[in-house]
């Protein structure tokens, strides 16, 4: 269950790297502004947020990959700490977009699950 756990961390920091790259490389393009349903001039006005959160979003995906990488050497105390902050902060930054933006469940719930799910079996694999 640790194995999938990490898998599935894993899963989750790629799609934060993606989301990383849409909102703080490509964010004003048309690929990115469908993505996220914005207007040119919504881009162009939020690029500087979108900038800086697409970095936050980068940072918690880092978090996971040094814990998955310093779990398979060994470090199992400090690599399921670092995925379960990691991971832990995507579930509460995807539950904030769902309750702030119910509109945006979809989105949420892409955010959320995954690493939801990572932390679950991550959980259930060190206790058994």
């Amino acid at each position: 269950m640790v194995v999938a756990g990490l898998v599935l961390a894993g899963i989750a920091g790629l799609i934060h790297v993606y989301i990383f790259y849409l909102e703080s490389v490509v964010w004003t393009t048309a690929r990115a502004r469908a993505v996220f349903g914005t207007s040119r001039e919504e881009a162009e006005a939020t690029r500087q947020l979108a900038f800086n959160q697409g970095f936050y979003n980068l940072f918690l995906a880092v978090a996971i990959v040094v814990g998955i990488v310093a779990y398979a050497v060994g470090a199992h105390t400090v690599g399921a700490t670092l995925v379960f902050v990691g991971a832990g902060s995507m579930v509460a930054a995807g539950l904030v977009l769902l309750i702030s933006a119910p509109d945006k469940a979809g989105a949420a719930l892409k955010q959320l699950v995954p690493p939801l799910l990572a932390v679950v079996a991550l959980a259930i694999g060190l206790v058994i």
